[in-house]
């Protein structure tokens, strides 16, 4: 079991702590509920350095992204940051993740704790047609890099104090190599997995513990607390966001997940089940993702049956929670797409009683 450099200041909080992803975890503090809130109307700190890092760099970078990704890594410049998936060649998706440009031969891509693996192997199989060669122009960083996620309405605030970069404005999916903390070349970027605003702190694994005493000094007059994975799950189904193994998988087609918007089907851009999603597109998908809340009482988990009035099952939940927020049963998951239109009346199986709910459009948490 793998340990993030920041496990002792877990430990001394007093935080629950379970495996995740081969990594020992904090999994809540204060409890799920009150660290959530706190994203919401304050500021929170998420040790994420099981996060995963692959370098991807030389002439060839951007033609093998182009090939190995579903979004048009063309157009991002110097300081831009990505969302997209890799197709895996079967209609399905291998993982989603982060792409941040650093120059025109230098990306960095950020994926998922749980898949890094996977995806290196996947990254590696493919290197071969571009000259790239694993250990060099493609490289393996997660295991040297810590990554905190400080996110809320007062995150940058609070961060501010600790460099001289102005950092307030920073536009939404962009980044910066600044001193922070004292600590040169940190990669600070505006991302998020919260909707709560914040960012993002990439650092060599040597200077987490001096960042992470930083940033709660900086914090302390902002209300800051250390959130756990819990509440990052919460949080991000609020916003709607996918989590993989949830609401993507490696047999989910990704046009059905509402991702035809980081598909991008250009001329100048061949990529890995291109031709299958474009006939998929043409065709319409059979299932739609959606967000719903609950009208009457309960909690949704994932793999509830989703039925309607008549008791017929019309899909599956996917992801359900109690809303911090909205202090009521919310959800994700998947309809047959006729059915799938906002303020239409559903109901949830849960423990053999249909429960009504009604669909909502994302985020499902309005503010």
């Amino acid at each position: 079991m793998k340990s993030t450099p920041l496990k002792q200041f877990h430990i001394d909080l007093g935080a629950k702590m379970a495996p995740f992803a081969g990594y020992e975890m904090p999994i809540e503090y204060t409890g799920i509920n009150d660290e959530h809130v706190t994203v919401r109307e304050k500021v929170g700190v998420f040790d994420v350095s099981h996060m995963g890092e692959v370098w991807v760099k030389g002439p060839k970078a951007l033609d093998f992204l182009q090939y190995v990704t579903s979004n048009d890594v063309s157009t991002l410049s110097d300081g831009k940051i990505q969302y997209a998936y890799f197709p895996n060649g079967k209609g399905g998706i291998v993982d989603d993740f982060l792409v941040y440009r650093f120059d025109a031969e230098t990306y960095l891509l950020v994926l998922n704790a749980g898949n890094t693996d996977k995806d290196w192997e996947w990254l590696k199989s493919h290197a071969p047609k571009f000259g790239l060669t694993p250990g060099k122009e493609l490289y393996n960083a997660s295991d040297e890099f810590a990554q905190l996620a400080v996110q809320g309405p007062l995150a940058l605030k609070a961060m501010q104090k600790l460099t001289d970069e102005p950092i307030m404005d920073m536009e939404y999916y962009t980044f910066k190599k600044i001193n922070f903390a004292g600590v040169k070349d940190v990669v600070f970027s505006i991302n998020g997995y919260t909707g709560a605003g914040g960012c993002e702190i990439y650092c060599a694994k040597d200077d987490a513990v001096k960042i992470w005493k930083a940033v709660f000094e900086a914090g302390e007059e902002f209300g800051i607390k250390p959130v756990g994975l819990g509440a990052r799950d919460t949080l991000r189904l609020e916003m709607g966001f996918c989590l993989y193994g949830h609401e993507i998988d490696e047999n989910r087609l990704p046009l059905e997940a509402g991702l035809g918007w980081i598909t991008k089907f250009v001329d100048h851009k061949d990529f890995i089940d291109k031709d299958y999603l474009l006939e998929q597109k043409a065709k319409g998908v059979k299932s739609k993702l959606i967000g719903f809340e609950m009208i009457d009482r309960g909690i949704p988990r994932q793999h509830y049956e989703i039925v309607n009035a008549q008791g017929e099952i019309i899909g599956e939940v996917t992801s359900g929670t109690m809303s911090p927020m909205m202090k009521k049963g919310i959800g994700m998951g998947y309809v047959l797409t006729p059915i799938a239109k906002a303020d239409t009346e559903i109901f949830i199986r849960i423990r053999n009683k249909d429960l009504k709910a009604k669909i909502v459009k994302f985020p499902i948490y309005k503010k």
